[in-house]
């Protein structure tokens, strides 16, 4: 057990850790759930993660993990229970179904092992909330869900087929793992309406927003464009990160259709990749990029001129993109392409990193684009307020202790004697 057992206060305890996602996939929620679990074990807890197998953004499972059924890993720490599940390599609503089903079957037949003294679950995905209610109540321990989006608005607002359909549904697993839940962490502000009208007492909802799980770039820009093959004098726009229908990314296609001049990477993978490159086809000035390694992440998103998160305009209340925290420490200006009423556009605004212009509309986007790219001083000055945002509100250290917060809520006894 870690020296640090015997002074902290989570010295001992057994602490459940679900989530769909978890290292070694490096976008989404998996760096968060990973660091937080690692965090909690070095503090001297006994952590375990039940997850599944690493699939995201590309929504295929990783080579080395394709025919495991069950497998437990020890990673930084932590008792990592990996169980098998469907993974669509598109989604509908059905596919979303029978993905969300089968994480919620396997990890019900086989949960770890032991009573935990409190269970932390990550949502997406739907099942993990649920997972994380049911060994929860079994067990008679504290709940904490941490909604990073709410899936019953995605369902309706995302554009997945059948989704409106679906909504209903969703809503109720979301109602069911979070109603009883001891308290509810909600990564923005803008989540706290609807948390609450699904049945959640204001009193029980903590605001835990994301911090920044990257480090910053370490290598010359000019070197890095030039690796990448970007000409120095064309201005390049890059998205990272998850290529699914929520992200609208056509937006940055069509963007690239009305200025050849202009370079457009999506780097990343996920369910409409294909698609986009079929409406990219003849295009020679937008790239597709495989996800970048830890160690050049940041590095590739600060040589580009100017970062996109880009929303269909249907997506409102549901979704902050996590990639806006590593968007942020590259120091390199956001452009929003989302509503303007949304989490997201609050996001930016209260950053002072970016700017905002209309959803699905290439002809905002480019102007943008342009105005950026012919006033370099500002473009800088834009972009060097994200570092500054980071620092203020944004890092590890401040994000993991307000969950040490919560659990000092829900364990007040954190110094007693771990339960057998």
């Amino acid at each position: 057990m870690s020296e640090a057992s015997g002074t902290s206060p989570l010295g001992g305890r057994r602490l459940l850790v679900v989530s769909t996602n978890y290292a070694p996939e490096l976008t989404g929620i998996g760096p968060y759930a990973t660091q937080l679990a690692e965090h909690w074990a070095a503090s001297g807890a006994r952590v375990r993660a039940l997850t599944g197998l690493p699939h995201y953004p590309s929504w295929q499972v990783e080579e080395e993990y394709r025919g495991v059924w069950r497998t437990v890993e020890i990673r930084g720490g932590v008792g990592v229970h990996r169980r098998r599940h469907y993974v669509p390599p598109r989604q509908t609503a059905l596919k979303r179904a029978a993905f969300e089903a089968s994480v919620l079957a396997t990890g019900l037949l086989a949960p770890p092992p032991g009573r935990p003294d409190a269970v932390v679950s990550q949502m997406p995905s739907l099942a993990g909330g649920v997972l994380g209610a049911r060994i929860a109540r079994r067990h008679r321990v504290p709940h904490i869900p941490v909604v990073q989006d709410l899936m019953g608005a995605a369902a309706a607002q995302s554009g997945i087929r059948g989704g409106g359909r679906a909504a209903a549904v969703v809503a109720a697993a979301e109602r069911y793992a979070l109603r009883g839940a001891a308290l509810v962490g909600v990564i923005h502000e803008s989540f706290v309406p609807g948390v609450r009208a699904l049945g959640v007492d204001a009193g029980r909802i903590r605001i835990v927003p994301n911090w920044t799980h990257v480090q910053g770039p370490t290598a010359d820009r000019a070197a890095t464009r030039a690796r990448l093959g970007w000409p120095a004098d064309t201005p390049v726009i890059l998205h990272s990160g998850n290529m699914g229908l929520k992200q609208g990314l056509e937006v940055l296609v069509d963007t690239a259709r009305l200025a050849p001049d202009v370079r457009v990477v999506l780097m990343g993978g996920g369910n409409q990749r294909d698609a986009l490159r079929a409406r990219a086809e003849g295009l020679p000035n937008v790239d597709f990029l495989q996800p970048a390694g830890a160690e050049e992440f940041t590095d590739v998103l600060a040589a580009a001129d100017v970062l996109a998160v880009t929303q269909r305009a249907s997506v409102l209340d549901m979704s902050v993109p996590s990639k806006l925290t590593s968007y942020f420490t590259s120091a390199r200006p956001v452009i929003a392409s989302v509503a303007d009423e949304g989490g997201t556009a609050d996001e930016v605004r209260r950053s002072g990193a970016g700017v905002l212009v209309a959803p699905e509309d290439p002809a905002a986007l480019l102007e943008a684009v342009r105005k950026l790219a012919a006033d370099p001083a500002a473009a800088d000055a834009l972009g060097a307020e994200g570092p500054r945002y980071v620092a203020r509100h944004l890092s590890r250290e401040a994000g993991l202790a307000r969950f040490d917060a919560l659990l000092a809520e829900v364990l007040p006894d954190t110094r007693g004697s771990h339960r057998r």
